[in-house]
């Protein structure tokens, strides 16, 4: 691996509700370069600490659901906070997804606010509020698309075991969630995933994004690289470890539909999250389910599977 990765500390990243690497269709997240932070409450928390270098309005995809444009932060890291996420000392830091109230010269902690969350066009209508982050190794042009460093958590996520069944809990307009998986009653507040039937914690968009991910757990290495996942039964990706050296691979998808009730919906959104009810999200803009509906998930092969693009 040629470049350095960028750990997040855990209480870093236990200031949020819900974390997710690979859960977009967009370059800055592949091969694990970014990570979306979920903080539930609308208000953008900085997950670093430094000197704000620059702040920019920047245009987003055209969507009825978002705002017309985004916002990028760019942060000049403090050595100290370099040092604890093992990160050069001149790393910067790139986010987005928060309306800035904050300016360049500012000096930002980790958990400042930086302003409230808004509704991007970069991400789905079905994907909530977060903090984008990235980085950049120093010397780079830290406005590009692309280009950054790997990001891990320095934390285990749990994998939570389920049968793909559940009630419905939540309802948007191109979204459900389901009451499953859950954890035992009284489970601490550490991160937990949907596990595939091997006990791996999932992450992503299954499968509706051309590729996914995991999650490191206590044994960070419980499969080997080159294993094929499966998920209700069905085979659904391989495990390609590549440049991931945090024990999280990122998955290749196989070419598989996602069944509700029988009947083809866009694909699971998936994240590790702190709640008691882990609830997986099921994407499905032409379905409609009502609140308590029983729903079951299967997944099935596919020869024409759903892909999401980036347009």
């Amino acid at each position: 691996m040629t470049d350095a990765t960028v750990s997040l500390p855990a209480d870093v990243v236990e200031r949020y509700e819900k974390f997710s690497r690979f859960n977009s269709p967009y370059p800055a997240h592949d091969r694990g370069r970014a990570v979306d932070l979920y903080p539930g409450d609308g208000v953008g928390r900085s997950p670093v600490a430094g000197t704000v270098r620059e702040v920019r309005t920047v245009g987003c995809p055209d969507r009825s659901y978002a705002a017309a444009e985004d916002h990028l932060i760019v942060v000049d890291l403090t050595d100290e906070w370099c040092a604890r996420a093992g990160a050069p000392s001149g790393t910067v830091a790139r986010i987005l997804h928060v309306i800035p109230e904050v300016d360049p010269g500012d000096r930002v902690a980790v958990g400042d606010a930086l302003g409230p969350t808004t509704r991007s066009g970069f991400f789905g209508q079905w994907v909530d509020d977060h903090v984008h982050l990235g980085f950049r190794p120093p010397g780079a042009n830290p406005l590009r698309a692309s280009g950054s460093l790997p990001v891990a958590a320095d934390l285990a996520v749990e994998p939570v075991p389920w049968d793909g069944t559940g009630a419905v809990v939540e309802r948007g307009p191109t979204h459900v969630v389901l009451d499953g998986p859950r954890r035992a009653a009284g489970a601490d507040r550490s991160f937990a995933a949907l596990a595939s039937d091997e006990g791996v914690p999932l992450d992503g968009g299954l499968t509706h994004y051309a590729g996914g991910g995991t999650f490191r757990t206590k044994v960070r290495s419980t499969v080997p690289d080159g294993t094929m996942l499966s998920l209700f039964g069905t085979e659904i990706g391989r495990l390609r470890a590549g440049d991931a050296d945090d024990g999280a691979p990122r998955v290749e998808w196989a070419p598989v539909d996602v069944l509700a009730n029988g009947e083809r919906v866009t694909g699971l959104s998936l994240f590790a999250a702190r709640d008691e009810r882990i609830g997986v999200k099921v994407v499905c803009p032409d379905r409609e389910f009502e609140i308590g509906e029983s729903v079951t998930l299967d997944v099935v092969p596919s020869d024409d599977p759903i892909r999401l693009g980036v347009g």
